[in-house]
């Protein structure tokens, strides 16, 4: 006679806790967890928060259970986004308001990302109709157990990348930028154009030789280096792009919120304005939208009486660059600004903030990065999105260099500029970079005008 083998099964309140751990502590990190293996920004508060809150309401309605989930869930996704590319929570969520200016759909990444939050709130609705209002003492204490664990590993995952995420200026911090290192400021004396340009997502290397070797490389050429004198260097950074044009373009830490409450560009002393008074013509151009956070509103108050945007620029026959903000082809826009300086009647401060070089960068699209390995067969092997910003950077470059060394481009002087480190998803790709500082390169005009 062969006896039954003895069922185990878990005691009805240690299955409570068993359901309540799989929801608040499981799924609502799942998708987060499943960054561990290639880098993610730390999540201490998210994790804690997402434990308390299911500790609270684990007594509560199915209904008010699955809200609450879904409340956890959003708030842990912009606390991801915003440590990604460093933005404050406030910065990301007023952010907001442009979603409908992007083209997320246009990324495999952005796609894949919403498919998984989907099926994890579809899935929280299901798994909340089991019973999770377990009541012993010990299973609480091992719920915190649980959570602190889970807050322990995480920290423990990004150990060697916390300077890589969440980078808001911190008070008192000592400012420095481009503009002011260089010496380019000091050159507005009226003879000759200014031209300052910031780089969507260039940041400097950090012990990667075919990425340093790559970096300004083009302007090492003896057709540049007879009309300039060429210097380099490292700014620091905080936040994100309008951060960095605060940064060169007004001279302190912040963001252009500010620039939104006055309308007086001299109260805001930025450098547009400033030129202004010297008698400088001022025109900004983006390769995107105006209306995307504010720029058509703020560019104004700080002094530029000109701008073109996307529109302005495919008009005048900028090619469409696509990504997840499509705009006008960088590499098109050289052209246009050595247009608007070789028409000019007057000495021109002339600002060009790039965009195809937002991340992620897709393949085709027109932006000419299907194809980064003639770039370079290293970086194609070993970093392929890294590859593809390194072809529109050369693309960028090539059309630049043309321009400024063609003989009858005006007297210039030229600084380029990174606005922030490329904010990649995965750590293989992003501990390529300085977590802290962005490259500038000056092209310093050699002096025509010689004192008397």
């Amino acid at each position: 006679m062969v006896l039954p083998a003895k069922e185990h099964r878990f005691s009805p309140e240690f299955t409570k806790f068993l359901n309540w751990a799989l929801v608040w502590v499981v799924l609502a990190n799942i998708p987060f967890m499943a960054m561990w293996m290639v880098g993610a920004p730390p999540r201490t508060i998210p994790i804690a928060l997402a434990g308390l809150v299911g500790l609270i309401v684990k007594r509560m309605p199915r209904a008010v259970q699955w809200i609450a989930f879904v409340g956890v869930m959003v708030y842990s996704l912009l606390s991801f986004v915003s440590g990604l590319f460093s933005l404050t929570l406030d910065s990301l969520l007023y952010s907001m308001q442009f979603f409908a200016e992007i083209k997320p759909g246009n990324s495999i990444e952005y796609i894949a990302a919403a498919i998984v939050i989907v099926g994890i709130l579809i899935g929280s609705w299901f798994l909340l109709k089991r019973d999770t209002n377990f009541s012993k003492p010990l299973h609480i204490l091992l719920g915190g157990a649980l959570i602190f664990g889970l807050v322990g590993a995480d920290a423990a995952v990004g150990e060697g990348m916390r300077g890589h995420y969440f980078r808001p200026a911190p008070a008192g911090a000592i400012f420095e930028s481009a503009v002011t290192k260089s010496g380019f400021a000091a050159r507005a004396d009226g003879k000759r154009h200014l031209v300052l340009i910031i780089v969507e997502s260039l940041g400097v290397p950090k012990n990667n030789k075919a990425m340093s070797d790559k970096l300004f490389a083009y302007y090492n050429s003896s057709a540049v280096k007879a009309r300039y004198e060429v210097s380099q260097g490292t700014s620091l950074y905080y936040n994100s792009t309008t951060s960095g044009e605060m940064r060169e373009l007004c001279g302190r830490w912040g963001d252009y919120y500010e620039l939104l409450e006055t309308d007086d560009p001299k109260t805001l002393n930025c450098l547009p304005a400033q030129l202004a008074e010297k008698g400088y013509a001022t025109q900004a151009m983006h390769s995107f939208k105006g209306p995307f956070f504010k720029r058509e509103d703020w560019y104004p108050k700080i002094g530029f009486q000109k701008r073109e945007f996307a529109v302005d620029l495919e008009k005048r026959g900028a090619e469409w660059c696509g990504g997840v903000f499509a705009g006008a082809c960088d590499r098109q826009v050289p052209k246009m600004l050595a247009e608007n300086l070789k028409r000019a009647t007057q000495a021109t401060f002339q600002y060009w903030l790039t965009l195809n070089t937002h991340l992620p960068v897709p393949t085709e699209q027109n932006l000419h990065s299907e194809n980064c390995e003639k770039v370079s067969a290293e970086l194609a092997r070993d970093y392929p999105m890294i590859c593809r910003q390194f072809a529109i950077f050369d693309d960028i470059d090539k059309a630049l260099i043309k321009e400024i060394t063609a003989s009858d481009f005006p007297e210039a002087d030229i600084l380029l500029v990174g606005d922030h480190m490329p904010p990649f998803f995965d750590r293989h790709h992003r501990s390529q970079f300085d977590p802290e500082r962005v490259p500038w390169l000056y092209l310093k005009a050699k002096d025509s005008h010689p004192e008397g």
